[in-house]
């Protein structure tokens, strides 16, 4: 009683400050609240302009406010009835202290802002309100208590805010509520069984938060419910038989949720259901056939689950039935006639199963097939005939399958969009009529038999980025000669295919990023006018019978960082621009007729001999020296006299061999100290780096306490890292690390070198000077320089994953070990030392042979270099708020996760919100809880780069 009376001597304490202040300044009380209230709101863009009080205003008995933006009076202007300031990009905290004067509010509209801190328990006093909307906003800590009191509530919309502790059970007393929406939040525990005696509920969305334990059955109490959300959060145990009671619910929304156990039948009795979400779950067993019996239901998705069997053949019944996607499962058997039967059918995804046979020969000619994914299966036969009869399907993917046969079904298919057949054994010509496919983006026809060329016609599809017809070594033909002109061309592959023409002109060739032509019969020259590609990264056009000079045009590509033009016949000298080329990483000319010298610059010495050897006119370093232009020992008339300083000169260093020799074997065996260069570095003893390190020395970017800063006695700063080793690890760790040197890529820092004794080894690397990522994330930085930081690293990991052979993980990915160079490129740092440090603690193998135990922890290493990479961007995205969040955040709703990261990084243009938007679902496929469904590195490489098209994540494994 006494809080009662307190509670109410406050609010009569309000009104009646509100109403002397208004008689005093003869404003009404509603106008007054709402310019108290204006005075709290941080708005930047003055939203609010015309909530003023003209000058000298006189009370008439009607609200100044109702006049103003967001606000709703009744019919005399007397009453304000509803608050509406949705969208005004209004922040601050809100005190509530203003509501108490708005009894006769019904509507209150928050919605679309930036409110922080808690929400206030003032706002119970509306107690007039049907509506109350505070989505997307920035509140935080407990949900208030006292929502009792808004017994008149209809809709209560908190959707995407930073709730957290339980989720109240108070709400189930909220007799007349219809809309309860408490997702995209961090509230925590379990599900209240309280919740299952809502009276008038019809929509509940709990998804996105951090909701643990079981599914209460009382849920399945609920009989007014049409639509349930209560995915992406982290329950244990399986799906409650009881929700097959909701005999209304229309929608059911229970994707990752980290639920087990069979899909129960019962749920076969919610004969009202149009649409099922259970994937991204662990459910097991065989989908039940009683399910065909729901006869409205339009999308079923179970897909990303453990479940086994096959698609049951009474799923003919379904006939609104759109979306049928079970990828990712453990299923078997054939796909069932029946569901080509299903009139209404359009989207069938079945990839990454078991399944065998053929796909159903009437597939596409009873509905209107927009999209089907039957790729990494055991399927053979051919494509059905009438796949593309409705002429709506823009996707197909049927790669590493065993289908047979030709093109002939899709040749005319004028809606594709996307084509990926690669990996099977597809025979005959390419009938593809490039003419009649506007829209056609992406074609790989890679590994299979084709003959007959590529179609001359493919100048006309104008939209194509991606072009690959690699490995059908019989298909044989010409590169048409306007192929190089197509306005959208990122890749062309058509390596290993028989091609016997000269390469076309490069008359115009813009956007063309990759051309790979190696093991062809390709002749004649390279054309001068290679040098209109400026946005040329790779060119491969090795094992072929290309003659002439390389021509200067092509160093002259400011882009480009792989040219191998090994196996050829070219000769003349290699072009002086390649010296200049600051991308360049790669120029083999190997087993070739070049000659004269190789150029100077430290990228060509980093290249390794294999790049240059089989041409016995060519030299320099790394080959041997190219030789002087006068003789080393002159003249006749100077022989002896050369003679007798060469006999003078090796004499004494023999007497200098036997000194330091007897030196040595007094210092003995244990201090001897070995130095092993790279390419690149100086010539200097390992004397030089101990003297160096005994120097005063500096902190690092890399954060590392056995990583130190140097300057060497040649004036190189370098970075220095110290490994201790037992004596019978040395020779492989030695091995190990000569290894690592010779991985060389822009994205990779250099190892220039290292010396060694039997205990110890000191690393030498280049040192960058512009700090490393974890110190620029804690820096504002914009949305370009993010972008091209995430593209950087994914290049430098897919080089070490795809390139290197055997694969090297990295096995430390971490902000700090991510460095910039002077053009804040980033270079990946600390690679491969996880296996260095474990072998430094004695666990090395007592045998050279490293590569047998190396290799049988790799793919796991790879992968969990890929889930961190994840993580990492999830870092750079939100400047650390999501660090080491990759398991959790898939239990937050796309929306609202995709909403925060706009937010966070300003996004603005329609580019960067797309670019966004792909780094965002990039992160969510490296970060997926089982390793085998987690993209390669190449395959991020490829969807960053845009060759490969991602999907709502509902119903695709993006980047198919």
């Amino acid at each position: 009683m006494e809080i009662f009376k307190c509670f109410y001597i406050k609010n009569l304490i309000l009104v009646t400050f509100f109403m002397v202040s208004s008689a005093v300044l003869a404003i009404d009380p509603y106008s007054e609240a709402l310019l108290s209230l204006k005075s709290e709101l941080v708005d930047d863009d003055n939203s609010l302009h015309n909530w003023v009080v003209p000058s000298g205003g006189k009370l008439t008995g009607k609200s100044y406010a109702c006049s103003w933006s967001g606000i709703k009076c009744n019919n005399d202007s007397t009453i304000v009835t509803s608050i509406d300031l949705s969208m005004k990009k209004l922040g601050g905290v809100v005190s509530g202290k203003q509501f108490i004067i708005f009894t006769n509010l019904t509507s209150l509209n928050l919605s679309h802002n930036f409110f922080s801190g808690q929400l206030p328990a003032e706002i119970f006093n509306l107690t007039s309100l049907t509506s109350l909307d505070i989505s997307r906003n920035n509140f935080s800590g407990p949900f208030p208590g006292g929502i009792p009191r808004l017994q008149n509530l209809v809709v209560l919309d908190a959707f995407s805010n930073s709730f957290s502790g339980p989720l109240p059970a108070e709400f189930s007393q909220l007799e007349n509520l219809k809309v309860l929406n408490l997702a995209g939040s961090y509230f925590r525990g379990s599900i209240p069984p309280e919740y299952g005696s809502f009276k008038s509920l019809e929509f509940l969305h709990l998804a996105g938060n951090s909701l643990t334990g079981s599914i209460p059955p009382e849920l399945g109490h609920l009989k007014t419910v049409t639509h349930m959300e209560i995915g992406y959060n982290e329950y244990q145990g399986f799906i409650p038989p009881e929700l097959g009671n909701m005999s209304q619910l229309q929608y059911l929304d229970i994707a990752g949720a980290n639920l087990s156990g069979p899909i129960p039948k019962q749920l076969s009795n919610l004969t009202s259901l149009q649409s099922i979400f259970l994937f991204r779950n662990q459910l097991t067993g065989s989908i039940p056939s009683e399910l065909s019996i729901i006869e409205p239901l339009t999308d079923l998705d179970l897909s990303d689950n453990f479940l086994i069997g096959s698609i049951p053949e009474s799923f003919s019944e379904l006939e609104n039935l759109r979306l049928l996607s079970v990828m990712y499962n453990d299923m078997s058997g054939t796909v069932p006639e029946s569901i080509a039967k299903l009139p209404s059918l359009e989207t069938l995804l079945i990839w990454n199963n078991r399944f065998s046979g053929s796909l159903p020969p009437s597939l596409g000619r009873n509905s209107k097939l927009k999209w089907v994914d039957a790729s990494t299966n055991d399927l053979v036969g051919s494509i059905p005939p009438d796949i593309c009869a409705s002429g709506e399907l823009f996707k197909l993917i049927l790669f590493s399958n065993k289908f047979t046969g030709g093109l002939s079904s899709i040749s005319n298919c004028s809606s594709l969009v996307r084509l990926r057949l690669e990996d099977n054994s597809f025979s005959g010509e390419i009938t593809l009529k490039f003419s009649h496919l506007p829209d056609i983006l992406y074609v790989d026809l890679s590994k299979n038999n084709f003959v007959g060329g590529i179609p001359s016609d493919i100048s006309q599809a104008t939209q194509l980025e991606y072009f690959n017809v690699s490995y059908n070594p019989q298909l044989g033909g010409i590169i048409p000669s306007q192929t190089w002109s197509l306005p959208q061309l990122q890749n062309f592959s058509a390596s290993s295919c028989g091609i016997s023409s000269d390469l076309p002109l490069f008359e115009s060739c813009k956007s063309i990023s990759v051309i790979d032509l190696d093991s062809n019969s390709l002749s004649g020259t390279i054309p001068n006018g290679v040098s209109k590609c400026q946005a040329l990264e790779k060119i491969n056009l090795s094992n072929n019978n290309l003659t002439g000079h390389i021509p200067d045009e092509l160093a002259s590509i400011p882009v480009l960082g792989v040219v191998d033009l090994s196996n050829n016949k070219f000769n003349g000298p290699i072009p002086a621009k390649f010296g200049s080329s600051s991308n360049l990483q790669l120029l083999n000319v190997s087993f070739n007729n070049i000659s004269g010298s190789i150029p100077t610059a430290k990228s060509f010495k980093l290249m390794g001999r294999s790049a240059f050897v089989g041409n016995s006119e060519l030299c320099g370093a790394p080959l041997q020296p190219c030789p002087d232009s006068v003789g080393i020992l002159g003249s006749k008339g100077t022989w002896k006299v050369t003679r007798i300083v060469l006999l003078s000169v090796g004499l004494l260093i023999v007497l200098l061999g036997l000194v330091f020799g007897i030196l040595y074997l007094r210092r003995g065996i244990k201090s001897q100290w070995k130095m092993a260069s790279f390419a690149g570095l100086p010539q200097f003893t390992a004397n030089d780096i101990l003297t160096s390190l005994s120097a005063t020395t500096k902190p690092t970017d890399i954060q590392s306490p056995s990583v130190t800063k140097t300057v060497l006695p040649t004036g190189i700063t370098v970075l220095v890292k110290k490994i201790e080793l037992e004596a019978r690890s040395i020779k492989v760790v030695s091995e190990f690390i000569m290894r690592l040197g010779n991985a060389r890529h822009k994205n990779l820092i250099r190892l220039l070198g290292f010396c060694h004794n039997q205990h110890l080894v000191y690393l030498l690397y280049d040192y960058l000077p512009n700090g490393n990522l974890a110190e620029k994330m804690e820096m504002k930085w914009d949305w370009a320089a993010k972008f091209r930081t995430v593209v950087g690293i994914a290049r430098g990991l897919c080089f070490l994953h795809h390139e290197c052979y055997p694969a090297i993980p990295h096995g430390d990915l971490r902000p700090s070990n991510i460095v910039f160079d002077e053009n804040m490129e980033p270079h990946l740092a600390e690679f491969g030392f996880k296996h260095v440090s474990r072998w430094s603690k004695g666990s090395s193998p007592t045998t050279t042979k490293w590569e047998t135990e190396y290799n049988e922890a790799t793919k796991e290493e790879l992968s969990m270099d890929i889930y961190k990479f994840g993580e990492m961007i999830l870092e750079i995205l939100t400047r650390e708020r999501l660090a080491n969040s990759g398991a959790s955040i898939h239990s937050k709703p796309w929306e609202v996760l995709l909403r925060e990261i706009y937010n966070e990084n300003g996004a603005s243009s329609a580019s960067s919100l797309q670019e966004i938007k792909l780094v965002l679902e990039v992160a969510m496929l490296c970060t997926r809880s089982r390793s085998s469904d987690r993209p390669s590195m190449e395959d991020v490489l490829k969807l960053l780069s845009g060759l490969k098209h991602l999907e709502d994540g509902r119903t695709s494994k993006e980047g198919q």
